[in-house]
């Protein structure tokens, strides 16, 4: 696992391995969600985007604004040059630990599997607080972190909920993709699931949790 906090891993995988690969979850298996707390018009930025086909299907859903930011100088050249058709859809090699971005330009982040990677490094406690300093110090007065994870709430929320970032965090479940469009997941295993944690600012209401 601790391979998913280094940058040369992510090079070495992009460069062996340019195909597009969507961790834990495709666009559509959390589009109601995005719906539910991102609108068509936000300014968006996807954080650790990889070579996921999420901006992809978040811009055919018609969101119009979507800048893209990933540790891996390999993948990002790889995206830029797939998407130089699309200048809807930005690309910038960044760090989401340190971000280079002027404070409240983004009404929402998305990371999906991009807290996990973090927390595969080195030093991962200090810096998933600086990635959540980061996030909140470039969300705008109501903005919303988006995120998606393995990880179970007892875990992740310990890293979340914090005063410091001046949100508040609601959690869903999604079920995992299934081989067999038959099978019905138990939504109470941990095994079946992924977890979205929203986290938003401004004092945003805290939705019932389904």
């Amino acid at each position: 696992m601790a391979q998913y906090g280094k940058t040369a891993y992510w090079d070495e995988r992009y460069t062996k391995d340019p195909e597009p690969f969507d961790w834990y979850q495709r666009y559509s298996g959390i589009r109601d969600l995005v719906a539910q707390y991102i609108k068509k018009e936000d300014n968006l930025l996807v954080a650790g985007s990889g070579n996921s086909r999420l901006s992809e299907d978040l811009y055919e859903d018609g969101y119009s604004s979507i800048a893209n930011i990933d540790i891996s100088r390999v993948v990002i050249d790889q995206m830029s040059d797939k998407y130089k058709e699309k200048p809807a859809l930005t690309w910038q090699q960044m760090n989401v630990c340190s971000l280079e971005f002027p404070d409240e330009s983004y009404d929402a982040v998305i990371g999906k599997a991009t807290m996990d990677a973090v927390l595969c490094g080195e030093g991962s406690t200090a810096n998933i607080a600086k990635m959540c300093s980061e996030v909140s110090r470039v969300l705008n007065a109501n903005g919303v972190f988006f995120i998606v994870s393995y990880g179970v709430p007892d875990n992740r929320l310990n890293y979340l909920e914090n005063d410091d970032y001046g949100w508040t965090v609601t959690v869903h479940t999604v079920p995992k993709p299934t081989v067999s469009a038959t099978a019905v997941p138990d939504t109470k295993d941990a095994n079946s699931v992924h977890y979205v944690y929203v986290c938003q600012k401004g004092g945003g209401v805290k939705l019932e949790e389904n």
